[in-house]
């Protein structure tokens, strides 16, 4: 902060004894809204609404060995979430006791249906195997990318992956939602099946309230979402300016400061992509 010292009155006008200083503050900058982000109260995530996460059971030695039968009690949804929620009741394996865990519910899944996870689990819909006990072909979701992670891929709506096929070093060669190909151990479990709620995002949302409750129900404040050539120079480093233009580099350094860390961060290259996107596979 700078402060300004002004003139005092001479001596002989004053009651004290000892001369007054009068102070002015000066502001300078602003914090911007993506320095907020993280910070304040007000970003934070709302988790009020938000179950646990849904998962696969912990790979124990009953799932490696043998397998594990279960009941789906009931079908929940979750806010923000596409995918409706599965809560699924098992036997505890070394108590005399029950527990619930939630999973993605795959399309076809009802209550009161059993499913059974584990490696001599039968290819249904709805159970859990891992991908080496599964055949060519087979579809397939909330797949696991490290044995024994839960599941990591293909979890959204209506996504799932394609068994494409087997390697002799324990390895097996999936198909990805986006359409490229990656490798996995044959122990890495899935869900056979595809994932519930697909064809969400096909609705228009329509009217701005649409788009205020499924922002709000997601719990991020994202919107709406005002440009940044449309704000103030106090409010961002790309606002101002007599026509709406962001008048310098989009791209910024990874090591740029907080006020100044907008933009590209850290780009390795700009630009629309042209042509079409080619994905080889090393069959």
């Amino acid at each position: 902060h700078h402060f300004t010292f002004l003139p005092s009155p001479p001596f002989f006008l004053t009651t004290s004894a000892h001369p007054t200083y009068t102070t002015t503050k000066e502001t300078m900058g602003k914090v911007i809204q993506m320095q907020r982000r993280g910070h304040a109260h007000a970003y934070r995530s709302h988790s009020r609404a938000k179950r646990a996460r849904p998962e696969h059971r912990t790979f124990d030695f009953s799932e490696r060995q043998g397998f594990v039968k279960g009941v789906v009690r009931k079908l929940n949804h979750e806010a923000g979430r596409g995918v409706p929620i599965a809560n699924v009741e098992f036997r505890h394996p070394t108590m005399y006791k029950k527990v619930r865990k939630n999973m993605l519910a795959v399309e076809g899944l009802f209550s009161g249906q059993f499913i059974f996870a584990g490696a001599k689990a039968g290819l249904s819909i709805g159970n859990i195997l891992p991908l080496g006990k599964m055949p060519e072909g087979t579809i397939c979701c909330n797949v696991e990318n490290k044995p024994g992670d839960k599941g990591k891929i293909a979890r959204r709506s209506g996504e799932s992956v394609v068994i494409i096929g087997h390697t002799d070093d324990g390895k097996t060669r999936v198909k990805l939602p986006s359409g490229a190909k990656k490798t996995l151990l044959n122990s890495c479990r899935a869900t056979v099946g595809i994932i519930a709620g697909g064809g969400r995002i096909e609705k228009p949302l329509l009217k701005a309230g649409a788009a205020y409750y499924k922002s709000k129900a997601i719990g991020h404040k994202v919107w709406p979402r005002v440009r940044c050539v449309a704000k103030n120079p106090v409010e961002h480093p790309f606002g101002g300016g007599n026509h709406q233009h962001i008048g310098r580099s989009s791209t910024v350094a990874r090591t740029a400061v907080a006020g100044r860390k907008v933009g590209l961060v850290a780009a390795r290259r700009t630009g629309k992509l042209r042509g079409s996107r080619q994905i080889y596979s090393k069959e």
